[in-house]
């Protein structure tokens, strides 16, 4: 598994991945977008964005990097990234499939993507994302699956997932909602041929929302290499919205409150790549700093009990504006 590669790496900082969410578009819900990115979020301005986080990513140690095919043309740019630099050949790239960008490149679109998890779907996305991504793409995810859906039903699907998996791309997974850890644990069961399907899960965990920690920690044991996404609940801890008790051990520990969120979930001992979603080389460059950061005991109790009732955050999410 081209995760492997990952394990072995020298450096913390191969610890964290790049996901590309925040600048494949020019909408999402992520906080404080208008402070992040340019006024004028054109394609050619958002291809510039992507690229110099991808040169700072790389520079810094960062070896994984996560598209999908409804984060607008995050593909593209990283495609034009791989292009222009040939000497990244230790990079892992992954990507999802199951929602369909509809926005046409608006932020006030009443549509941002769609949901399907459906075979055609698989093939069709499947075929652009090869198109751009080409032998690079070592990771493909089933993306935002929840306990209904039909992806962990679907034999035919399961078949068609068990050949790209024999032709050397990882099968993955990533889960959201309140039951994600009913997702994961029903993905464990999935079997082609008497072997397990999925090698990967992407799930949301942060300090607001660490109910999927043990399904995590079984899937792990079972040998699924974990890549937690939205560590930062959207902005949600980071400044200035970060709740007093995340400022607080933050100030104690000497870093940002940004660092101090995504070091909290890379002391899981189950994670094993940690997303981040930066918008800018700053956030990034301060987002790479939590793989030196450590927390005793005290700090990580009080961190233990700022989470929020699943349902509550997720209705939270769920109010958020694509800005």
């Amino acid at each position: 598994m081209a995760f492997t590669r990952l394990a072995e790496a020298a450096t913390p900082t191969a610890r964290i991945g790049l996901g590309l969410a925040a600048v494949g578009r020019p909408g999402y819900i992520n906080l404080g977008r208008d402070r992040d990115l340019p006024v004028e979020r054109t394609v050619d301005a958002l291809r510039e964005r992507a690229q110099e986080l991808l040169d700072t990513a790389y520079a810094r140690g960062v070896r994984y990097v996560d598209a999908a095919r409804s984060y607008g043309r995050s593909e593209e740019f990283l495609a034009d990234w791989l292009r222009r630099r040939p000497d990244a050949t230790d990079v892992v790239v992954g990507s999802k499939w199951g929602y369909t960008y509809t926005a046409d490149w608006r932020t006030d679109a009443d549509v941002h993507e769609i949901k399907d998890h459906s075979v055609a779907a698989f093939d069709r996305q499947y075929a652009e994302t090869r198109g751009l991504l080409g032998p690079r793409l070592d990771l493909y995810q089933i993306h935002s699956v929840t306990p209904d859906s039909p992806a962990l039903t679907d034999r035919v699907l399961h078949d068609r997932l068990a050949r790209l998996a024999a032709e050397g791309v990882t099968v993955g997974l990533s889960t959201s909602g309140p039951a994600q850890a009913d997702a994961i644990r029903a993905a464990l069961e999935v079997t082609v041929d008497g072997q397990p399907l999925f090698r990967t899960v992407q799930c949301t965990y942060n300090l607001l929302e660490p109910s999927a920690g043990p399904a995590l920690a079984e899937a792990h044991e079972a040998g699924l290499w974990i890549i937690v996404k939205e560590a930062m609940a959207n902005g949600r801890l980071a400044a200035p919205d970060a709740p007093a008790a995340v400022e607080r051990v933050a100030e104690e520990v000497g870093t940002g409150r940004d660092t101090l969120a995504l070091a909290a979930v890379l002391h899981q001992p189950w994670a094993g790549t940690v997303l981040s979603g930066a918008a800018t080389a700053d956030q990034l460059v301060s987002n790479l700093e939590a793989a030196t950061v450590r927390l005793d005991e005290a700090q990580s109790a009080r961190l233990a009990e700022l989470p929020e009732d699943p349902a509550a955050y997720w209705q939270h999410r769920s109010r958020l504006s694509w800005a």
